[in-house]
């Protein structure tokens, strides 16, 4: 764990209702040691956007861990951290990720091979006509039509 972080979160004094509670039952599932919070004997990492990321970009990027999905990047954090509403933020962040979205495995279906038209042998043979429109009016127009011959 980056002393980093440590240092951080020791500068949050505001904690959620629910691990205030925590706290209060002095149940021997959470504590606090040297001004940071454990529940769980995990790290409470307090609201704070710029330290969670933080911590998923720290879990997420390493050389030794490559970009792990959704399921083991929760276990690689659940590890050390804990704190509400955890898992939407690893999900959003790796939905952010631009390589694993490049990267990303299509399931569908393939398409069927396309099978071009013959080729006509004279003129006015074979004609497409495409209409475009609606558009913005222009001189009490408001469509295109194409023609191909």
């Amino acid at each position: 764990m980056e002393e980093g972080i440590q240092e951080q979160i020791k500068k949050f004094q505001t904690r959620e209702q629910e691990v205030t509670k925590q706290l209060k039952k002095k149940d021997g599932q959470s504590w606090k040691e040297n001004g940071i919070v454990y529940i769980d004997s995990k790290i409470y990492v307090p609201r704070n956007k710029q330290l969670q990321d933080e911590i998923l970009g720290d879990n997420y990027n390493p050389p030794d861990v490559g970009h792990p999905e959704q399921h083991r990047m929760m276990e690689l954090i659940k590890r050390n951290y804990w704190w509400s509403g955890i898992r939407n933020n690893v999900q959003k962040y790796i939905q952010g990720c631009q390589k694993c979205q490049q990267n990303k495995v299509q399931h569908m279906k393939k398409v069927a091979p396309l099978h071009p038209l013959p080729i006509p042998k004279t003129s006015w043979e074979e004609i497409s006509i495409d209409i475009i429109g609606l558009l913005p009016r222009s001189e009490d127009k408001d469509a295109i039509l194409v023609v191909v011959d």
